[in-house]
């Protein structure tokens, strides 16, 4: 560690800043990595006793469904195949079924393994292809097999935790109308040594349309696996990508639950995406496909584009006869860059809501003194996500004078407050879910607000008389969710600032009575931030993992009630 940072210093002294970016990287990759082993060891590896109380609990479930483990299987090797079949049947809760389709293998072992298992068990239940016709059609294959209420997706090298279905069932009991449940993931490599974890947001639809983040563990209502047709051919690849859009048109959000634990180990061995994002770029394309066909089905004009590590970005069409009211508290002239397909009016303000009413406009953008725009189209990129009408405000990415973030979106619970996402941090810095990145879901924006007007005076506008400072754009955001809809932040509009933000000065004030307004009016909000995972530190707002976690559905927190 002290080498990689001096010599990281010694290229830094001469200049070369793009390489000493790559040592950042590394550096901060070893760190998580280094704490993550820590808080494998803490918070994450199960003792006798815990196994015992596990078994005791999953006894007094009143509703202990079946669940089918569906498993395509192609020319695995011995040792992951067998790695992973022992993975299921060390699971604590023993009402599942494993239901497997080898897609005609032809390395003799496979169909040898398989049979084997199946024999030991009977929960095991094995089908063996006689044409090979890639992982779709083999998946389906596997779900012919399935009876259970729901049913789990496994690839064939993975592994699950040994408390992960139990932490299924906990949730179905606690929640019985849940149609689809995820859980946090992360890497294992082929020494078994885990790594890169995943600590994932609850449901975020705009970070699926960017990635699949659900992806593993998911676990699906088996009735509507059979209603959307399954996996679709074509589609090989991100199979798993495509049935996940399809299905989530068929319930609502809040029918999705996320459990915030780690419940598998995606095995990253040679040519696999697990180990690289590059390795089979036919997956992505295949990805974007599922995306646009998603919104067609939605009758929503888009663009799917390519964008970091083979992330996805989704550009709304936009129409000519769309307008635009800039309302700001600076004195000076913004520059409102590409506006072709727009008409944009600027109206100065002495407050944000006396200066709607001059405004005729569809979408209102607010931006606070001292932040300037720093990108070409950030009008067509805020006004075209606005205009969505399952959206409500949408904010850009604002960076300091030194180029470090000065925020993404706010964070409920830092420091029994709020703060700003990647605060101080470098934009390239190491994040596995690259949310600096994408466009993704935060609970509130501030600092640059977009907005449907419309929706802006359906909310009776900012509440500028309790927190008229500067927090009123978060206690707007926060009643927009409430109302139902979700708050973007999209790194593709971007800006700087050159001083204190409104919400910043308030924040920095530990005796403003308008801050202690605030914390009485949403201490649920700070307390439980549905986009931050309690696996991660309210220290400060750089995403580290926390120690101990918060996390209220870790079999840990359920032995402490």
């Amino acid at each position: 560690m002290k080498k990689i940072a001096g010599v990281s210093k010694k290229l830094k002294e001469k200049g070369i800043q793009g390489i000493t970016d790559k040592f950042r990287e590394k550096i901060a990759s070893y760190k998580q990595t280094k704490d993550y082993q820590k808080w494998i060891r803490e918070f994450d590896t199960l003792t006798e006793n815990d196994r015992q109380f596990i078994t005791q609990r999953i006894n007094q479930l009143p509703l202990k469904p079946l669940i089918s483990i569906v498993m395509p299987v192609f020319n695995v090797e011995e040792k992951w195949i067998r790695i992973c079949l022992e993975s299921v049947l060390n699971q604590l809760y023993q009402n599942w079924e494993l239901c497997i389709a080898d897609d005609c293998s032809t390395l003799p072992h496979v169909k040898q393994i398989l049979e084997e298992y199946a024999a030991k068990d009977s929960r095991i239940k094995a089908t063996f292809r006689t044409q090979n016709g890639h992982i779709s059609a083999a998946s389906n294959s596997a779900l012919e097999l399935a009876t259970g209420e729901f049913t789990a997706l496994l690839d064939n090298d993975d592994e699950l935790s040994e408390h992960a279905l139990y932490l299924v069932a906990e949730e179905i009991n606690q929640f019985p109308n849940v149609k689809l449940i995820y859980s946090d993931e992360d890497m294992i490599d082929e020494k078994g040594s885990r790594y890169q974890p995943k600590f994932k947001p609850d449901f975020s639809l705009d970070l699926l349309y960017s990635m699949n983040f659900i992806n593993h563990l998911g676990v699906y209502k088996t009735e509507i696996l059979r209603q959307i047709g399954g996996f679709r051919r074509g589609f090989e690849g991100s199979q798993d990508y495509d049935l996940v859009l399809r299905f989530i048109e068929k319930i609502s959000p809040d029918e999705i639950r996320h459990i915030p634990q780690i419940l598998y180990h995606w095995r990253a061995v040679s040519g696999s995406i697990a180990l690289s994002a590059d390795q089979k770029s036919y997956a992505h394309e295949r990805a974007r496909k599922a995306i646009k066909e998603h919104f067609e089905r939605k009758n929503v004009r888009v663009e799917i584009v390519e964008t970091f590590q083979n992330k996805h970005r989704v550009i709304y069409d936009l129409s000519i006869e769309t307008t635009v009211s800039i309302i700001s508290n600076e004195n000076v002239s913004i520059d409102f860059g590409n506006t072709n397909l727009i008409k944009v009016e600027e109206i100065p303000a002495k407050t944000f809501n006396s200066a709607t009413k001059n405004s005729k406009a569809d979408v209102l953008i607010f931006i606070d003194k001292g932040i300037i725009p720093n990108s070409e189209d950030w009008i067509k990129e805020l006004a075209s996500i606005a205009i969505q009408k399952e959206i409500g405000a949408v904010g850009g990415k604002i960076f300091s004078l030194d180029k470090t973030i000065r925020h993404n979106g706010i964070i409920g619970g830092i420091n029994e407050s709020i703060g700003f996402a990647f605060r101080n941090q470098n934009d390239e810095m190491f994040d596995t879910l690259n949310r600096t990145k994408v466009i993704n879901n935060f609970s509130a924006v501030s600092g640059v607000l977009a907005i449907r007007r419309e929706l802006f005076e359906e909310l009776n506008g900012f509440d500028q008389i309790n927190f008229n400072k500067g927090l009123f754009e978060i206690d707007f955001c926060w009643r927009l969710i409430e109302k139902g809809y979700r708050n973007v932040f999209t790194p593709y509009a971007e800006f700087k600032q050159t001083e204190n933000s409104s919400t910043e000065k308030v924040l920095t004030d530990k005796n403003s009575a308008e801050l202690n307004i605030f914390k009485t009016k949403w201490g649920n909000f700070i307390e439980n931030d549905r986009f931050y995972n309690p696996n991660l530190s309210l220290e400060n707002s750089q995403f580290k993992i926390a120690f101990p976690p918060r996390n209220k559905k870790s079999w840990l927190a359920i032995k402490a009630k």
